[in-house]
């Protein structure tokens, strides 16, 4: 049994993708033409409601993610991202405080974070994920993404046995037999998503079938092949590493 930490589905047995999510995506995807309608000229910064911080603002979009920042940030960056791909666990590390406190903070950026689930182990962490507050949201994924070897080497020592195990169990139980298989239950409980809650969640059938849907049909619409993968006001720009973003970004204007 084979756990590869890369943008693409997990290879061997144990972590094949139910019928519903099973997408073969490469680890990385190409960029495409530039249609963000920006000049390029410096964005000035944007002033947040008094009292508050740009970066504290959370709510969910109607396209199923997140978006921390001003609404109306000239510069609206949205990352499909998997919580068990590990080009995207590396792009949190580096990427999340610099977004933050260079770019958010700013208000010439908004960030949104859509899940593009790609097995059913990153389908148990996203419903975890987005249980709590949207308020919480973000620093639960940061959190997931930091967790990612040691939910890999919990799911490697359950053992394909127990994984299929959780895996045949029925639709309302599944996500919550993988959550305890690889101690997401536990560490989401230890970041105030209490067990009943967690359950409550994982057992959302609604939620789990909603978020498969959103993978499939916006990972035609933009031709997702791999994650992470950015969009700009509305057009893919690929997949990049976090210093070409942050390069791509500033000379959009963010700077």
């Amino acid at each position: 049994m084979t756990v590869r930490h890369a943008g693409r589905i997990l290879a061997g047995n144990v972590f094949l993708a139910a019928a519903a999510l099973s997408l073969g995506l490469a680890g990385c995807s190409k960029g495409s033409e530039d249609k963000t309608g920006l000049s390029g000229q410096p964005i000035a910064k944007i002033a947040p409601p008094a009292g508050k911080a740009w970066a504290d603002q959370v709510t969910r979009t109607p396209e199923g993610g997140y978006l921390m920042g001003n609404p109306a940030a000239p510069i609206k960056l949205v990352e499909y991202g998997s919580l068990t791909c590990s080009h995207c666990a590396e792009f949190s590390e580096k990427s999340s405080a610099p977004l933050r406190d260079e770019f958010i903070a700013s208000g010439r950026v908004s960030y949104e974070f859509r899940n593009f689930v790609r097995d059913p182990m990153d389908l148990a962490a996203a419903l975890l994920a987005r249980c709590g507050a949207p308020e919480s949201f973000f620093a639960l994924i940061e959190q997931t993404f930091a967790n990612q070897p040691a939910m890999f080497q919990k799911a490697q020592a359950a053992g394909e046995p127990a994984y299929n195990a959780a895996m045949n169990q029925p639709d309302a139980k599944r996500y919550a037999a993988l959550a305890e298989l690889t101690g997401l239950t536990e560490f989401f409980a230890a970041r105030g998503i209490a067990k009943d809650q967690a359950s409550a969640c994982l057992t959302n059938n609604a939620e789990a079938e909603a978020l498969a849907k959103r993978t499939q049909q916006q990972g035609e619409e933009f031709k997702i092949e791999g994650t992470p993968t950015f969009l700009i006001n509305g057009s893919s720009i690929g997949s990049m590493g976090w210093e070409e973003l942050r390069t791509k970004l500033q000379t959009l204007g963010a700077r």
